[in-house]
């Protein structure tokens, strides 16, 4: 939230393409090129999923249509109901949309919040994948997830917090197989 302007920074800078925005509205990091989807209450339930993409693209000027059927070539269970009131999508429907959402914007930088909260393991998977494939085509993620197995398996780099101290960052493979991160996070026989 700090990073994305939604909490103002105590000390220290945020660099973003070389930019401090440490303070700046997350309104002016969207234009930017950053974008954030939020843990909970990240879609507008009253609205259809077509509406919810069509907010996402607030500072698109000129038609939405190639915009919208990207996002809908990606995540095709929301073509399916693109008329469908947020609402009543399920869990892992409803994080397909916030991403879409986010992604209606083409940003450079996707920081997305424990995307997996609340998920059936099937819907986790899913929303695993829609997440790789989205970074696959070259928009850098910045994920925050307590599915740290998940998570260090796709992260290039990967950073363990502590009381929100960085104790522990590598290379998400590094970080996976290391035995004292395996004992103390992951369960020593997850290692």
């Amino acid at each position: 939230k700090t990073v994305f302007g939604l909490l103002a920074p105590k000390s220290g800078k945020i660099l973003f393409k070389g930019e401090n925005i440490a303070g700046l509205k997350s309104d002016r990091i969207v234009q930017k090129g950053m974008c954030y989807v939020p843990q909970i209450a990240n879609v507008f339930a009253s609205l259809s999923v077509e509406e919810n993409l069509e907010m996402g693209a607030f500072i698109v000027s000129g038609s939405l249509k190639s915009l919208k059927e990207k996002i809908f070539n990606m995540f095709p269970v929301l073509a399916k109901r693109r008329r469908q009131r947020a609402g009543t999508l399920s869990g892992g429907e409803r994080q397909m949309l916030a991403m879409g959402r986010a992604l209606m914007l083409d940003p450079q930088l996707l920081l997305l919040d424990e995307p997996s909260a609340a998920l059936s393991p099937i819907l986790v998977n899913s929303v695993f994948e829609q997440i790789k494939a989205v970074n696959q085509n070259g928009i850098a993620i910045v994920l925050v997830e307590q599915n740290a197995k998940k998570a260090l398996l796709m992260a290039d780099r990967g950073y363990v917090l502590e009381n929100g101290c960085d104790r522990f960052e590598g290379s998400g493979q590094d970080l996976l197989n290391d035995p004292k991160i395996g004992e103390l996070y992951l369960g020593a026989s997850n290692r």
